[in-house]
């Protein structure tokens, strides 16, 4: 069995708060289309493709496409990935997504979360249609020539098929609790 969930596989129900203090679960989100991403508030490949996500958000907003960023990271790694730090980024910040707290880790989990960030877009019937990196330099907009997340949502709302429904995420691990910052599951080495 595979770490990350596969093309096809249906999105895993969740129950998770948000940070504007609401409990959201998986059947909360009712568009057409569902962009699950796991983030955080320190990485720098996160910090440095946030405003090309914000983006690619609001240009999908007209076409029923909702997103939903999970931070899974262990605040005992990074202090700065508290739900309270999560609060202030996004009053802060004022991205146009969701952002929900997933402190037990368990929903990175049965995703199978690699990075931060690391996206999930499903489709009408809520199955896997793509995985990934959102863009190819994330760590430095000035230098992205490729925006998979974008290109992916592009096909899938004009009922096209992703021409590349795969990509390897890049960005920083996930922070699992009581590890070391840069450990990955054993099941998940095979796959960065």
């Amino acid at each position: 069995m595979s770490f990350t969930l596969k093309l096809g596989q249906k999105a895993i129900p969740f129950n998770l708060l948000g940070t504007d203090h609401k409990e959201y679960s998986s059947e909360s989100f009712k568009s057409s289309f569902v962009v699950i991403f796991f983030t955080c508030n320190h990485c720098p490949y996160v910090t440095g493709s946030d405003e090309e996500t914000r983006q690619t958000v609001n240009k999908f907003k007209e076409r029923d496409v909702q997103f939903i960023a999970i931070n899974s990271n262990s605040k005992n790694t990074y202090e700065e990935d508290s739900f309270e730090n999560m609060i202030i980024r996004m009053k802060e910040q004022d991205f146009p997504w969701h952002y929900l707290h997933d402190p037990d880790q368990t929903t990175a989990l049965s995703y199978g979360a690699l990075k931060t960030p690391h996206f999930f877009i499903f489709n009408q019937e809520r199955k896997l249609v793509y995985t990934g990196r959102g863009v190819d330099s994330p760590l430095d907009s000035s230098k992205i020539k490729v925006n998979n997340l974008e290109l992916a949502l592009d096909e899938l709302t004009s009922n096209d098929l992703i021409s590349t429904p795969v990509t390897n995420p890049i960005g920083c691990s996930i922070k699992w609790e009581g590890r070391d910052s840069h450990w990955m599951p054993p099941e998940a080495c095979d796959l960065i």
